[in-house]
């Protein structure tokens, strides 16, 4: 770990939503902010609200945002002492925060070696064991080749089990195994699937659980040893393992519930040397709790632990980057009330498939409690080359009757045209009952859609 230093500017390689966020961010502690952007993005309006924009290549992704080198050189060229990654592209890339801090800058989020320790799921679950944290069933270890040892593995396990990619995310890299007929097939093939997307064949086996919430748990730790955990989300509301909503807190568990699991975390952030941000993520199924892996990065839904923790969390990942002890203990940790965050994707609600375009006329809603993360104005043009993320509706509420009630109306008074979205996905899914009533699994969304006639 490189020793940290103060820096007055920072560059952002990444773009839209996140960028934007961190803009904002750096101007409020008095910092500049540099953007980098491709050619797609080079009119981009949350670009202009950067100190300087610095276009670092095409519109292709492996041209310009996964350009360690293009990135490394903007940030010489404008004299920034760190750069923030925001989420995605190169975020949880070791070899990217290696390459900063040997340029001489601060990365903004943990080490190199913490990184590759909880993206590599064999390593990460190690660890876990080691920090008391609960994890899967299924051994810590990478899944034999042989095929009479890969089914004493899973024997072992008992059915149904899962198969994993080690370097795997993002929903990518992992096959259910319901019967023993099934499991070397599957095993193949996920290993090839996992040698090509994530340069590894490694896999490992766990448990499946059949009917799971997904619990995270945020973490900030300075470069002190102080480390706290800012609550608890739920993001059961998925669709291919990609979250649609979340929430903060998870419905229906008790602070004595998950106050020894959020105390795991910290010691295991300690034990490992963390540093920044970061979320463990949970599978939740009778009262008990499962570690399923670590990002090591700012999250999409971040900002419902914001606005129920009060803390800004990419502030904070600023000041431990300038070597600051955190201001807090966890005695002084206090969420309150209940946050929800609506994903609004340029997709079609019916097929999911992506849209671009331009936004003719957009009326963001406004109100009490209502918050809206978004890089979009009328007129925006919205790209095929990068996620459909457009924006994220949050609403802040007393308790989660109040919040669900605040989304309906800001789901109802969100007018975007010119393009298709989510929206009226969105809209119909906070009228739905058994959502209502909250603690519904990770299953229940790709349900509720195949009753809506929804891909």
């Amino acid at each position: 770990m490189v020793s940290q230093q103060r820096f007055d500017t920072v560059l952002i390689a990444n773009r839209g939503e996140i960028a934007l966020r961190v803009v904002r961010a750096c101007h409020e502690m008095g910092l500049k902010a540099v953007v980098v952007c491709s050619e797609a993005d080079r009119d981009a309006a949350y670009a202009r609200s950067a100190d300087q924009s610095i276009c670092i290549g095409p519109s292709t992704v492996s041209k310009s945002y996964l350009n360690h080198n293009a990135i490394l050189l903007a940030a010489r060229l404008t004299r920034a002492g760190a750069v923030h990654p925001g989420y995605g592209f190169l975020s949880e890339n070791s070899r990217f925060s290696a390459a900063v801090e040997e340029a001489g800058l601060i990365f903004i989020g943990p080490d190199a070696g913490a990184i590759a320790t909880m993206g590599d799921k064999i390593a990460a679950k190690s660890a876990m064991v080691a920090a008391g944290v609960p994890c899967v069933p299924g051994p810590d270890t990478e899944l034999p080749s042989e095929p009479s040892a890969i089914r004493t593995v899973a024997a072992d396990i008992g059915y149904p089990v899962i198969v994993k990619a080690a370097g795997g995310g993002g929903g990518r890299g992992m096959r259910v195994v319901l019967h023993e007929g099934e499991l070397l097939e599957a095993v193949s093939l996920t290993r090839e699937e996992a040698r090509k997307a994530f340069g590894t064949p490694a896999l490992y086996m766990e448990k499946f659980l059949q009917h799971p919430r997904h619990i995270e748990i945020q973490v900030l730790c300075d470069t002190h040893s102080n480390a706290v955990w800012l609550g608890h989300r739920d993001c059961s509301m998925q669709r291919r393992h990609q979250k649609v909503v979340e929430e903060a807190p998870a419905p229906g568990i008790s602070d004595a519930l998950i106050g020894p699991v959020g105390a795991a975390c910290v010691k295991a952030c300690k034990q490992i040397g963390y540093r920044g941000v970061g979320t463990f993520e949970f599978l939740y199924e009778d009262g008990a709790f499962y570690f399923i892996e670590m990002n090591t990065r700012l999250q999409v839904e971040h900002p419902v632990t914001e606005e129920t923790s009060g803390v800004d969390i990419v502030q904070q990942q600023l000041r431990v980057a300038q070597g600051e002890a955190l201001s807090m203990g966890q005695g002084d940790v206090a969420c309150t009330g209940h946050a929800i965050e609506c994903r609004i994707n340029a997709e079609d609600p019916a097929t999911f498939m992506p849209q671009a375009g331009v936004i003719t006329a957009l009326e963001l809603p406004v109100g009490e409690g209502v918050r809206v993360d978004t890089h979009v104005e009328a007129g925006y043009k919205v790209s095929p080359y990068y996620d459909s993320l457009i924006a994220k509706l949050i609403v802040h509420g007393h308790d989660r009757s109040d919040a669900m009630r605040r989304m309906r109306a800001a789901l109802a008074s969100f007018k975007l045209e010119g393009i298709a979205t989510n929206l009226p996905l969105l809209r119909e899914l906070f009228e739905d009952a058994a959502f209502a009533e909250g603690e519904t699994d990770i299953h229940y969304l790709e349900k509720w859609l195949t009753t809506q006639g929804a891909a």
